[in-house]
């Protein structure tokens, strides 16, 4: 009987260390990380965008979407603007109050992923559920690389709004001109 239980003991550790290992190998390869280049797809309700980010921390992003509203998303650590350049309109927002600055915010995301359960969602990749002022977001991180992959929210009209990332590239030097914010027109 004891060697039962010392048998269960031992394989429910092995399953709860292998999740475990897997969240401190996406807390150390997020910690490497300066900066990120990708392109994305963002699925809102029934309609898809297209374009590509670099995101630089602390706090930074810029977004072109390539549609033909021509918008694009800039933070430059406090705020963040969504541009529509073809119809020239103009949002402004503090940046935490965006489900974004739980992405943008390096040293936040860690601490909350550090603290978090990590789920495997079929077999393919880990999922985090975030929460900071009032903000909820989903993150996704691939299974065998421990690389972003995507996130999940509702937008400001309670659309769920998921985003997938590919062709992410690490660590690259961008301008910090790219994320002054744009002017309204």
């Amino acid at each position: 009987m004891i060697k039962k239980i010392i048998l269960i003991f031992f394989f429910l550790n092995i399953f709860n260390n292998s999740y475990g290992s897997a969240k401190v190998e996406i807390i150390n390869n997020f910690k490497k990380i300066n900066s990120i280049s990708f392109d994305f797809k963002q699925n809102i309700e029934d309609k898809t965008e297209e374009g590509n980010c670099i995101i630089k921390y602390p706090k930074k992003i810029f977004c072109d979407y390539k549609d033909i509203k021509k918008k694009i998303i800039v933070s430059n650590g406090n705020s963040l603007v969504i541009k529509n350049r073809a119809s020239k309109g103009y949002f402004l927002y503090p940046l935490d109050k965006t489900p974004l600055e739980l992405i943008l915010n390096k040293n936040l995301l860690l601490d909350k992923i550090g603290r978090l359960e990590t789920k495997l969602v079929n077999d393919k990749y880990y999922i985090f559920s975030l929460e900071n002022n009032g903000n909820k977001i989903n993150i996704f991180f691939d299974k065998n690389s421990y690389d972003l992959i995507g996130w999940q929210t509702e937008d400001i009209y309670q659309n769920l709004v998921i985003t997938f990332i590919y062709n992410v590239k690490k660590n690259l030097n961008f301008s910090e001109k790219l994320f002054k914010l744009p002017k309204q027109d």
